[in-house]
């Protein structure tokens, strides 16, 4: 599987990221491990999780996907081969509180998180840290601060912005420059082929789409990368029983599946992999983040990276609308 350069000290991570999310508790334990397994022979190092996942099902506490990780990670023994990502700022802050509770990013939350994430992983370290939102509760220099201070603990190896706009992430860049500090150097939010609607784009359900100024700001910063969550729509784009949602109800949909299926005809591929291929074609360096719940699930999606759209293609696509 093709690599890129992500952050500072251009660490090699997989064109496409595994989203561990379902992994542990809607996934059982040997599915899980299937998955894992494959990824790895696949050439996929990159694999990504949250404190909090997932806190949402029924007895979940949000130990879940970070606990088996850390199962597999000591069974395979290969956590040096990997890039493992975590996230902190949307557990709640008590049991059954919600997201309208979540966490503060504040220094000592994002130092007492990490700790606990490394306890549930099994590791020394994380190799990406993300701030899971944006907390404008808390001074955006003491969130900086708090994120330099893992880093600078060697505890993560570089940190990210998940469900931020491109102009909050260069701002901390701004205030991580005057400082010293460890800057954000990667963005991860929902992002694919078909768009939501212009109002749709403002954070919604703790979500942030990408916007033309986020993937202008990747493209134009060296070391950056979007790592593009909600790529395939929780296999909407393949699933009739899957409405893609009312986000997605205008005209430029309509317009955009045609010539999805055009392309999917042309080229002998699925909608899923067409998407796929889409992305990584971008300018900016894009990660598709994708979560499935079989082996078959993610064997469709590598293959998705491998295809190449031509250039006319692509730009069919990109200006369909």
């Amino acid at each position: 599987m093709e690599r890129i350069a992500l952050g500072p000290d251009r660490i090699g991570v997989s064109r496409l990221c595994l989203g561990a999310m379902a992994l542990g508790g809607v996934q059982d334990e040997a599915t899980s491990f299937a998955i894992l397994d494959r990824f790895v022979e696949l050439g996929g190092n990159f694999i990504d999780t949250a404190n909090c996942y997932m806190f949402w099902i029924d007895g979940g506490t949000g130990d879940e996907s970070e606990l088996l990780l850390g199962r597999w990670l000591a069974a395979r023994g290969n956590r040096d081969d990997l890039v493992i990502a975590t996230k902190v700022g949307r557990r709640p802050s008590f049991p059954g509180g919600g997201l309208e509770h979540s966490e503060p990013l504040t220094p000592e939350r994002i130092a007492a998180g990490l700790e606990e994430s490394l306890a549930r992983l099994g590791t020394d370290r994380v190799d990406l840290f993300w701030s899971h939102r944006d907390d404008r509760d808390t001074p955006l220099e003491a969130t900086v601060a708090g994120f330099d201070a893992v880093v600078r603990d060697g505890k993560a190896r570089m940190v990210g912005a998940s469900n931020h706009t491109a102009w909050r992430v260069e701002r901390a860049r701004g205030i991580a420059a005057g400082t010293g500090a460890a800057a954000y150097t990667a963005m991860q939010n929902r992002y694919s082929y078909v768009k939501p609607r212009p109002e749709a784009v403002l954070p919604e359900g703790g979500h942030v789409h990408a916007a033309p100024a986020d993937l202008d700001f990747i493209a134009a910063t060296p070391g950056a990368a979007l790592l593009a969550y909600s790529s395939l729509l929780s296999g909407a784009y393949t699933n009739p029983a899957k409405p893609l949602g009312d986000h997605y109800e205008h005209p430029g949909t309509t317009a955009r599946l045609r010539v999805l299926d055009e392309v999917a005809a042309e080229t002998g591929a699925s909608r899923n992999q067409v998407v796929l291929a889409w992305l990584a074609g971008h300018e900016a360096p894009v990660i598709p983040l994708v979560g499935v719940s079989s082996v078959a699930q993610l064997d469709e999606a590598a293959a998705g990276l491998e295809l190449k759209l031509d250039p006319e293609q692509w730009a069919r696509m990109t200006d369909a609308a």
